[in-house]
């Protein structure tokens, strides 16, 4: 699961980047690997997730200019989030719904993934991309409506997501954008409980604040993008979702 993560990451990274070139320049998406700084093409060993970086000590074979710190981050945060998503299935006792239910759960969070990358990139939520989640949430929550709390998705996403659809109408943009209300909402979905929502709710906040807080402290025109914190909570919530749903 790890090294899968870690190859999905790289290339979900890889697209991020590509789309917002090809907004900025209209390059294609379909376009071999290239170095930002001097577009000589990558060979195949120096695309490999995690190793290629290390052992280039995350600058170009080329021109040795800084590759940048998000390829790492993506292909060990995906990486970990597989293994902690792959701890939610008993491979010995997995029934067929159960597999069903670990893929799409999956792929939303490879969604999730690209949305949380994009999203730290540029400032903005894809469109599309948030309806592609949507669809996987959808997936993912029929097998059994989530079996473990069958009543109560609906009831997560609109507490998650109404919360933050509030602040986003109460300040007009200024302290949410408008894909994260629907970003929560999605993720509340899967979550399938409004307690999980809250806990979500919680760890999405606290974690944005430690973690931004040092670098908007004296600047006040800097936002703080909440997607890479709400894909945050949703994995680590999701993967604890007994245990804190033993708190109740």
């Amino acid at each position: 699961m790890f090294i899968l993560g870690a190859a999905f990451g790289s290339f979900l990274c890889c697209q991020a980047r590509r789309l917002k070139m090809r907004e900025e320049k209209q390059k294609k998406l379909s376009s071999r690997s290239v170095c930002l700084h001097c577009k000589k093409q990558l060979k195949w060993y120096d695309n490999i997730p995690i190793i290629s970086w290390c052992v280039l000590r995350g600058k170009c074979r080329y021109c040795h200019k800084k590759i940048g710190i998000l390829e790492i981050l993506s292909e060990l945060a995906t990486a970990t989030a597989f293994v902690m998503i792959g701890t939610t299935i008993n491979v010995e006792h997995a029934t067929w719904l159960d597999w069903l239910t670990f893929a799409a759960i999956a792929l939303f969070t490879l969604s999730l993934v690209f949305l949380a990358i994009y999203d730290g990139m540029c400032g903005e939520l894809p469109t599309f991309a948030l309806i592609i989640a949507a669809i996987l949430a959808i997936i993912a929550v029929i097998p059994g409506l989530c079996t473990k709390f069958a009543p109560m998705p609906f009831a997560s996403a609109a507490l998650f997501g109404g919360i933050y659809l509030v602040l986003y109408l109460i300040s007009k943009g200024k302290w949410v954008g408008d894909g994260d209300w629907v970003l929560s909402a999605v993720i509340g979905l899967v979550l399938g409980h409004p307690w999980l929502a809250l806990i979500a709710l919680f760890i999405s906040n606290v974690s944005a604040c430690l973690v931004m807080y040092p670098i908007v402290k004296n600047r006040k025109d800097h936002q703080i993008y909440f997607g890479p914190f709400l894909v945050l909570a949703f994995v680590v919530t999701y993967t604890f979702s007994d245990f804190f749903i033993s708190m109740i």
